[in-house]
């Protein structure tokens, strides 16, 4: 069985969650089986080992998990993106567009240098809103926005294509709904 029929076949589905109509991909069943949050984090590295990255920017919660893997894979610094009023430190935010609402993001003022090569990393991607929040606040630091990693990719919705129109990078993924 490939990685990603693994990965598809461990993912738990939640009907109507975190509103009706939707259903939430949940990957805690995936975390629960550490040969496969192995083989992800092997196949997370593989995808950018041989590229510049100087951090990972991961949104809370679970970007967290393997957003943290990452950098300790890659040796490179963890930056985290927290709902607004989570960070203790002095913050920046910004607001996007959820496919069910509206939604804040903040990072730490101290947490990207100017010029440095950050890559974004959430577990699932839909409409772009998180990840692009995510881009915007590192590219008003003067950053760079080296790339987008995700676990699962809702391709029936725009957040591959809103990604590529706004950041010219097109997003990484390992398994597409």
């Amino acid at each position: 069985m490939s990685l990603q029929e693994q990965i598809k076949s461990t993912i738990r589905d939640i009907n109507d969650y975190p509103k009706a109509g939707i259903v939430f991909k949940d990957i805690t069943p995936v975390l629960a089986t550490p040969k496969l949050v192995k083989a992800i984090a092997s196949e997370l590295r593989a995808q950018f080992e041989n590229e510049k990255i100087d951090a990972i920017a991961a949104t809370e919660a679970r970007g967290f998990i393997f957003g943290s893997i990452l950098a300790l894979e890659l040796g490179c610094a963890f930056i985290p993106i927290r709902k607004k009023g989570k960070l203790p430190y002095a913050t920046r935010s910004q607001e996007y567009q959820l496919e069910y609402g509206t939604a804040s993001v903040e990072i730490h003022t101290d947490a990207v240098k100017p010029g440095a090569r950050v890559l974004i990393h959430d577990d699932l991607l839909a409409t772009g809103g998180t990840a692009g929040a995510a881009a915007d606040l590192i590219k008003s630091f003067d950053g760079v926005v080296a790339g987008f990693s995700f676990i699962i990719n809702l391709s029936f919705l725009p957040g591959e294509e809103n990604l590529m129109q706004r950041y010219g990078v097109k997003p990484h993924y390992l398994v597409k709904y």
